[in-house]
């Protein structure tokens, strides 16, 4: 009998150990498909520089690369700067704003007591994934405007509405859900941002498109004038690596690695872009006479954008119609830009704001979770829409009336890339 009370404690000792280990087990995996998600996230950058470019005149290819090389580095550097601590300040009580002086120090000055442990966010990844999963998506935002606003915006005054947009405007409003304030008080749900993060960038280019005016020559007597793209296959390439991208995007969003939940949202967010392509090609064929490739392509990234606010909390049916809705939309709120003379390159605002508006009202619709009611959709909605718009439209106005937003009309016609970069992005030398 002597020897049982050493041997039971040491049997609670080994389970205790075992336990612990399969905890840390499940916060390392956890913590990788974090940083696999962050940097599935990192490459829809490259998707949607293909898609700009792809989109955009062969003479102004270079301005639009680097255009989206610069965005993801400014994104990234002011969400560290400000942006991170403005929409995680950890509200006492849920209100409109607050910031973190103390985690702004810990980042930058003492790294060593940021919180890596297994108590950071439940187990599910570090303070440094965080920032950096986060940070991605931030600069998501900005590149919405990019596109938008292609071949004739300068690019000093887009480089410095990108510092404030995403730097102040994104968080502030990213802060009000995410970040525990009087949005998530409300009851409003958006998953993984078809209003925090695609509405609010489409808002930002529709101010963009606005100020910014229509290129010369696209709209003549009444009649709108195609401006043919430098490479159609590259358009493709684009939104192919963004819906792969998207599955870090939503999948990311799971904050887990929970197998279950995030195949689920896998599947839910597989099911919108493809019937958001279908929808693309029926309505692109019904509106235009024609297979169009531009409209099924933009409805694949409809129907992503529409799907990402409630992609853990709807079924696959309804993912389905969430998607396929996206899709016609996308087309006739491109149909009904162009009737208004507002000029979008790749259809961003149709794309990231129509369709970010209706997934997020979409939840109160079809979500399976009760608590989540159409009014209080579009209540966030609304709020959000006419904060990121009306800053939006502040920043573009200050920079129209000091510095100018739009380049010259002799450097429009030219093109970009030979007057601001000194090179063409494609170039075909034959020796003689």
């Amino acid at each position: 009998m002597k020897y049982f009370v050493p041997l039971f404690a040491q049997d609670v000792g080994a389970t205790a150990d075992l336990s612990a280990e399969i905890a840390q087990g499940l916060f390392t995996t956890n913590n990788v498909w974090m940083m696999l998600s962050t940097a599935l996230v990192f490459i829809m950058h490259l998707g949607f520089a293909g898609v700009e470019t792809g989109f955009g005149q062969a003479k102004n290819t270079v301005n639009i690369l680097f255009k989206n090389t610069i965005t993801p580095i400014l994104g990234i550097l002011s969400y560290a700067v400000v942006g991170f601590f403005l929409m995680y300040p950890g509200f006492e009580t849920p209100g409109w704003f607050a910031f973190d002086l103390s985690g702004w120090k810990m980042f930058w000055f003492s790294p060593a007591d940021a919180d890596v442990s297994i108590g950071y966010a439940d187990g599910g990844f570090t303070y440094w994934t965080d920032f950096l999963f986060q940070g991605m998506f931030a600069a998501t935002a900005a590149t919405i405007v990019s596109g938008a606003i292609a071949e004739r915006v300068k690019l000093s005054a887009y480089l410095i509405f990108t510092l404030f947009f995403v730097g102040i405007v994104y968080p502030l409003i990213g802060s009000w859900k995410w970040g525990g304030g009087a949005l998530d008080a409300m009851g409003f749900y958006d998953f993984a941002g078809s209003t925090l993060v695609h509405s609010v960038g489409g808002w930002g280019a529709l101010a963009g498109v606005i100020l910014v005016g229509p290129r010369i020559g696209k709209y003549v007597n009444g009649k709108t004038v195609d401006k043919p793209g430098a490479s159609v296959p590259l358009a493709v390439i684009g939104v192919f690596m963004l819906w792969l991208g998207w599955f870090g995007f939503n999948g990311g969003s799971v904050l887990s690695a929970d197998p279950a939940l995030v195949s689920f949202v896998l599947v839910t967010t597989s099911l919108g872009a493809s019937a958001g392509g279908i929808g693309g090609f029926l309505a692109g064929n019904l509106v235009f006479k024609r297979l169009d490739l531009g409209m099924m392509l933009n409805g694949v990234l409809a129907g992503l954008v529409g799907i990402t606010a409630g992609a853990d909390v709807i079924t696959p049916a309804s993912a389905v119609i969430i998607g396929l809705v996206a899709g016609v939309l996308v087309v006739y709120s491109a149909v009904l830009l162009d009737k208004l003379k507002l000029d979008d390159v790749v259809g961003a605002v149709s794309v990231h704001l129509t369709c970010g508006v209706w997934g997020t009202l979409a939840v109160g619709i079809f979500s399976t979770n009760p608590e989540h009611t159409f009014l209080t959709q579009l209540t966030g909605v609304a709020i959000c829409g006419a904060m990121a718009f009306s800053c939006a439209f502040i920043i573009f106005f200050v920079l129209k009336k000091t510095i100018g937003i739009r380049v010259s009309e002799a450097h429009e016609k030219s093109g970009l890339d030979s007057h601001e970069h000194g090179i063409r992005g494609y170039t075909i030398v034959y020796d003689e």
